[in-house]
Order: structure tokens, then C-alpha cells, then sequence
């Protein structure tokens, strides 16, 4: 048996019956690429993504203030959903961050 790389990464959602099935890589493109509109800032990368039972939610990276050196430049974290059509329904930003700085490791416990 072949596989399809077309129909990779697929899901219909049930009011979708009969429709051409909304492909998570293009529900992951479309909502990099309306969020950067929204904000007016370059969405760099999906660090999170998951179905729900209304759609999709993701976690964005965003670039939101360039610097020099690069690892200085100021990131954050946008918490994204997207309906089962695959728009934009909300989002929200959780976190900022340099580049260079990595997470620091849970404290919890001690």
C-alpha cells in the first residue's frame, strides 16, 4: 500500500462531512501566518500543537524586538486556538524572553 503524503496529517472534523479534510500542517501555517498580521511581528516558529474537542491550539514563538547580537533579541510565547475550520478564534501572549537565555530549571520541591 502507498502512502499519501497529501492526505498526511489530516482530520476532518464532523461538520466537515464530505468536505476536503483541514491538514494540521496548514491549519499550523495559517495561524503563524494571521498571528504575524494581527501583531505586526514575525512569527519564528510552532513550539506546541494539539487538537481540542473546538479546533487546534498552538503555541507560537514570536519575534518581538530584533537586537544585536541576535541572542539578545526579545521573544515571546503566544497561546493560540483555532477553530475546526482552522481561523483564528483567539490569542494571547503568556511569556517573554531572551533569546539567549534558556528556561530555568523548576524549583518545585526544594
Amino acid at each position: 500500500m502507498t502512502r499519501n503524503p497529501e492526505n498526511e496529517n489530516a482530520e476532518k472534523s464532523p461538520d466537515q462531512e464530505g468536505s476536503r479534510p483541514v491538514r494540521s500542517v496548514d491549519v499550523l501555517r495559517a495561524a503563524r501566518a494571521e498571528l504575524a498580521e494581527l501583531t505586526g511581528m514575525t512569527a519564528e516558529t510552532v513550539s506546541s500543537f494539539a487538537r481540542t474537542e473546538d479546533g487546534w491550539r498552538l503555541v507560537v514563538e514570536v519575534l518581538e524586538l530584533a537586537r544585536i547580537p541576535d541572542t539578545a533579541s526579545l521573544l515571546a510565547s503566544y497561546e493560540v486556538e483555532v477553530d475546526s475550520e482552522g481561523q483564528l478564534a483567539s490569542y494571547r501572549r503568556t511569556r517573554r524572553y531572551e533569546r539567549g537565555r534558556a528556561d530555568r530549571p523548576s524549583t518545585a520541591g526544594s
